[in-house]
């Protein structure tokens, strides 16, 4: 299956937080977490949309300056999302400088908190000189952070002596074309296709589409013969956090069944209790909870700079957990009733091994 997201760790493991999403087939990106982004690209930064930060602290968040000068010229319409106080964080970033010559911009920002049970909003435009613009709560389910067309961003607040928020992102549908099928009607691809991905996924099956050779269709009769609907992808996207069995569900639950999870692994396990005392993870223990979530596939990253020249120790950590070559819930009795509270509550990996035989 072709996915429609394309991730790329920005830095390496032992540097910032940086996960870049490329939408493939809608021209733009997403960004979660904002520490350093020199390694990225002029033009990769001008197609974010979205920007979602897990807290403020300086490695997650050093970057917003960089983007917003690449992005104040342009006519762009950027939104960030983390958790509550980022309002007033980036409020406190614009009011660092002078805008006496912006009046003509047209960048808009938009910034969205989540709080328990609504997002708190405002915006700031290049055209006032930024000035503050609180706007409208919106009640919001505890999990949601963004909902599009295309794709869901979805989220849960951990523990990291401050709220430090972890991401989902989901592709509603995965919507493959039948390029055979194209080739046979010589019909090349467009823009055409992506306003009958943009009806199917809206259901609006009696929306006419133009074609390139001039013929028109409804969205239903195209998409029957045209359209593959198959499962979308799921990314989830977690750091700085203590291992407890309250942040361990909130994971699980978060991460339950994705193709991929990028969780932190700022420690060795057998440095255990300063990743305790630090609130953050081992390598072990990420592969722990992305074995009990039934994730597909796991990447640690965000090491601490104390273990430069030994990434190999991480990936060989939290892989043999991730596998169950080590078993991280024979440990402690809370550690095997969250995975025994996995097991019971999805299709876990663990799960789809012995339902396969294997």
């Amino acid at each position: 299956m072709k996915s429609s997201f394309r991730p790329t760790l920005v830095n390496g493991p032992f540097q910032d937080p940086a996960l870049y999403v490329a939408l493939r087939w809608q021209g733009d990106a997403l960004l979660f977490d904002l520490g350093r982004i020199d390694r990225l690209s002029p033009g990769n930064c001008l197609r974010l949309s979205y920007v979602c930060v897990s807290h403020t602290h300086m490695d997650h968040f050093m970057g917003f300056d960089q983007l917003l000068r690449l992005t104040l010229p342009r006519d762009r319409e950027l939104t960030f999302c983390g958790p509550p106080g980022l309002i007033d964080n980036i409020r406190g970033k614009l009011a660092g400088y002078t805008w006496n010559l912006t009046a003509s911009y047209t960048l808009e920002l938009t910034v969205i908190e989540r709080h328990a049970h609504h997002l708190t909003r405002a915006r700031f435009r290049a055209s006032t000189g930024f000035a503050f613009e609180p706007l409208p709560d919106v009640a919001a389910a505890p999990d949601t952070l963004i909902e599009t067309p295309a794709f869901r961003i979805a989220t849960t607040t951990l523990d990291h002596r401050i709220p430090c928020l972890a991401f989902r992102v989901s592709e509603r549908r995965h919507l493959n074309v039948r390029t055979d099928v194209l080739a046979a009607r010589e019909l090349r691809p467009g823009a055409w296709l992506a306003a009958l991905k943009d009806a199917v996924r809206a259901g609006n099956a009696t929306t006419v589409i133009s074609l390139p050779n001039g013929e028109s269709a409804t969205a239903g009769v195209l998409a029957h013969d045209l359209i593959e609907d198959q499962r979308g992808q799921h990314i989830a996207y977690v750091v700085d956090t203590r291992f407890d069995l309250d942040n361990g569900r909130r994971i699980v639950a978060l991460a339950r069944d994705v193709d991929l999870l990028y969780a932190e692994a700022r420690f060795l396990d057998v440095d255990r209790d300063e990743a305790d005392k630090r609130h953050h993870l081992t390598a072990r223990q990420s592969g722990f909870l992305a074995r009990v979530a039934g994730a597909r596939r796991l990447e640690v990253f965000h090491f601490s700079p104390r273990y430069q020249g030994m990434a190999q120790a991480f990936h060989s950590e939290a892989q043999a957990e991730f596998r169950g070559e080590t078993r991280l819930e024979e440990t402690d009795a809370w550690i095997a009733e969250l995975a025994r509270e996995a097991r019971a509550g999805g299709d876990g990996r663990e799960r789809r091994v012995a339902e396969a035989g294997g």
